[in-house]
């Protein structure tokens, strides 16, 4: 609270600072890091741990289920919510003191960025991510131009050293999220999600796992809390039944 200052972005980078130091120490002990809580704003010190932990070359890649892709910019956005930036700020594209102060020195290259779901894309975001080389997968009825889904997570695990899973609530239907500030209809059920999450952990090479913006407050909390609990514990079975990779300190013991 002391370092609080009137500046919003300051203010995120300070926090993610503090997330960063968390994420490392756990990472430099040789740990696996489960995230929950908070929201994709923690996104930038979460990366920005793993990049204290195992170094700036160290290829990690993002694997991001959400029902949006929060890539806007200040100059794509329609809402300017911060919350709809994190991803676009992780890859250097924009509010570089948010980064570095969450400890993220090194932007993550768009090529080891891929997306699952991202249902409701603003028309300029979605310009933008097209501009780049994130992929952009679906979990059930993939849309023209997007990947298979188990073929793009095996495509970026082969090409990454280590895997970060960043899961949104709002990925599952707004059945499912009802209280979420940003629920979103048509969206996947919580088999279809643990199915995908399964996918990814059957790489072997996810070394963090989050699941955040889960909230018990408000008409339909108790659903959002349930379907948030299930994320984690289902998730967990599934990273321990696919063992976690080896770390640094393991490989060289």
């Amino acid at each position: 609270e002391d370092q609080r200052t009137d500046d919003r972005i300051t203010n995120l980078g300070v926090l993610g600072g503090a997330i960063a130091d968390a994420v490392a120490e756990g990472a430099k002990a040789g740990k696996r890091v489960m995230v929950v809580g908070s929201n994709c704003t923690a996104l930038p010190g979460i990366l920005g741990g793993l990049q204290d932990a195992y170094g700036p070359t160290h290829k990690m890649g993002l694997i991001w289920f959400d029902a949006h892709g929060d890539f806007n910019t200040p100059r794509t956005t329609l809402s300017g919510m911060l919350g709809g930036m994190p991803v676009a700020v992780s890859a250097g594209l924009c509010f570089h003191n948010w980064r570095e102060l969450s400890h993220l020195a090194a932007p993550l290259p768009t090529d080891r960025i891929l997306m699952v779901d991202v249902r409701n894309l603003d028309p300029a975001e979605e310009q933008l991510i097209r501009a780049t080389d994130v992929q952009i997968a679906r979990i059930a009825d993939g849309f023209a131009g997007d990947l298979p889904l188990a073929d793009a997570v095996n495509d970026l695990a082969a090409r990454c050293d280590s895997l970060y899973l960043h899961i949104d609530s709002d990925i599952l239907d707004a059945s499912l999220t009802p209280n979420h500030g940003t629920k979103e209809p048509n969206g996947p059920d919580m088999q279809q999600v643990l199915a995908a999450v399964d996918t990814v952990m059957a790489t072997g090479k996810v070394v963090t796992y989050a699941v955040v913006s889960v909230w018990a407050n408000g008409a339909g909390g108790d659903i959002a809390l349930a379907s948030g609990t299930e994320l984690v514990t289902a998730g967990l079975e599934t990273w321990k039944r696919h063992g976690m990779p080896r770390t640094e300190a393991e490989r060289t013991s």
